[in-house]
């Protein structure tokens, strides 16, 4: 498995395509939710507007059974009254859920209650006896008429307040503002999801609620459904399309990106390919190709060629290093073997003088030669504190051999840095002024601010302008220095201007005012060092 994803093409392919999967599952559940919900917004109107209509029939007066009713399967359709008896409904309706009510057959119209006949008051004693009377009867007669004409109104209104009451109750104690007027259609609707069996097929519908007032049957609820067959098609038809579609598509975009990446980073096979054939020949001469393109991929193969360019610098520089040591040590050694040589066949013509001082010309070469090796290693200088001053004063008092005798002006400033190679700096710096001084060598030292400045001059020809970074470098000697007792190994100044930039500072040449050269090493004063 590691294998297999090892390659950065198999990565970012398979990166880019689970992004996109993911993508494309998220905007497809989008898609298919408003889908759904638009289609059932559309039953829900469709089922609305044909409980209307058959609301607007009843509205005129038309009986439940005289209603037209939609036939077919499309918008089957109860009538309902108060009492959630089944007035109405559609013709080949079998069977129904999701309307509350599940009676598909209509119960018969309630009849009217034939009013029974008064009975006939049978004649009594006093009847007889008031018919003999006369006028009294009549009198009679007409108090018994009121009497009861009263008793019957109370009668009456006593049942209407019971109606009224009863029918309050079943609207829930409300006021009646929820009761609609005669002939009045409700202006919502309540929707609701079932089935329905029409003509022995059963499907899926939205139910449309819808209330109605009617005069004959007072306040009824017409259902009528909508189907929901093309909802569940057209769902499944784009749910379909979406699993075959979406893996055609991200194997597209995995080729696609495969293809790409790989077109994006064949510069770097390219790279990868002349950086091994470089390591196998070890030729730090070749170069990598560099795309011309202004991308990542263009800077890396210029860093690259850059790096390979400091590699081969350094290589060269190690090179002539140890070829110009090998040379500047196999002189000193013949002499002092030729002398030696010479010594022990005629004893009376050894050079002492001469064995001893090149002794000493080997001893100050392979010193210098591992300073160097220390410095190239990266040795810290330390964090001592030296006073410049003190440590020149010290120097120059040891120097009891010099051809010129050497002034100094010195001021106390203390540098942070290393005691031993502050030293050294010092004295390759004024034995390089004895060697091309003709009378008057000078120190000086003082603050310049942040800066501790130490310079040496000497009164002699100076350094020629194109010369004055040249003689800084390893193993450079001026052509009128190259003898082996006056112009030394070309060791010294370079020597001097690396520790002087381990310390942060920096060692220059320049003309001095008495004539001659002067050689300034500025270093970081021990206050702003630290």
């Amino acid at each position: 498995m590691r294998r297999l994803f090892a390659s950065v093409r198999a990565r970012a392919a398979v990166g880019a395509t689970l992004v996109v999967a993911l993508a494309l599952v998220a905007a497809g559940a989008a898609v298919l939710l408003s889908l759904r919900a638009s289609l059932i917004d559309q039953a829900d109107a469709q089922a609305g507007s044909a409980a209307r209509e058959v609301a607007a029939q009843l509205s005129t007066g038309i009986a439940p059974a005289d209603l037209d009713l939609p036939e077919g399967d499309d918008h089957p359709v109860q009538v309902v009254d108060e009492d959630d008896r089944l007035v109405a409904a559609s013709d080949d309706l079998e069977r129904i859920t999701g309307t509350g009510v599940t009676e598909v057959t209509p119960a018969p119209a309630p009849r009217k209650p034939t009013p029974k006949p008064a009975p006939t008051p049978k004649p009594t004693d006093t009847d007889d006896k008031n018919d003999a009377d006369g006028s009294d009867s009549t009198d009679n007669d007409n108090d018994n008429d009121d009497a009861k004409d009263k008793q019957d109104a109370a009668e009456e209104a006593a049942e209407d307040a019971a109606e009224d009451a009863a029918e309050e109750a079943a609207d829930g104690g409300d006021s009646g503002d929820d009761r609609l007027e005669r002939g009045e259609i409700s202006e919502d609707s309540r929707e609701s999801e079932g089935s329905a069996t029409v003509d022995g097929e059963s499907e899926d519908y939205r139910f449309a609620e819808v209330r109605v007032n009617t005069e004959s049957r007072g306040e009824l609820t017409v259902h009528a459904g909508a189907p929901l067959a093309a909802e569940r098609s057209a769902v499944g038809t784009a749910l379909t399309a979406m699993l075959i579609g979406f893996p055609l598509l991200l194997a597209v975009i995995a080729g696609v990106t495969w293809l790409v990446t790989r077109r994006a980073l064949r510069p770097v096979d390219a790279i990868r390919a002349e950086m091994a054939v470089i390591t196998a020949s070890e030729d730090l001469g070749r170069r990598v190709p560099e795309p011309d393109t202004h991308d990542e991929i263009a800077r890396l193969a210029r860093t690259t060629n850059e790096t390979l360019a400091a590699l081969q610098t350094s290589v060269e520089r190690q090179r002539r290093f140890v070829a110009d040591a090998s040379h500047e040590l196999r002189s000193p050694i013949a002499s002092l073997r030729t002398q030696l040589e010479v010594g022990a066949a005629h004893p009376e013509l050894l050079d002492v003088p001469g064995a001893v001082a090149d002794t000493v010309r080997l001893q100050e070469l392979a010193a210098d030669l591992l300073l160097l090796a220390r410095l190239d290693a990266g040795e810290k200088p330390g964090q001592g504190r030296v006073d410049l001053a003190a440590l020149a004063r010290e120097e120059l008092s040891q120097r009891t051999g010099d051809r010129v005798v050497v002034t100094s002006d010195l001021d106390s400033v203390e540098v942070a840095g290393s005691r031993g190679q502050l030293a050294r700096v010092l004295g390759n710096l004024v034995t390089n002024a004895q060697r091309h001084a003709r009378s008057r060598v000078t120190v000086t030292s003082w603050a310049d601010g942040v800066w501790a400045v130490l310079e040496v001059a000497d009164d002699g020809d100076g350094v020629p302008c194109q010369e004055r970074e040249r003689i800084f470098e390893r193993f450079v000697r001026l052509d009128d220095a190259r003898s082996r007792d006056e112009g030394g190994a070309g060791l010294g100044l370079a020597i001097a201007r690396d520790v002087a930039g381990r310390h942060g500072g920096t060692l220059t040449v320049d003309d001095s005012p008495g004539g001659g050269a002067v050689f300034v090493l500025r270093l970081p004063a021990a206050t702003a060092a630290s």
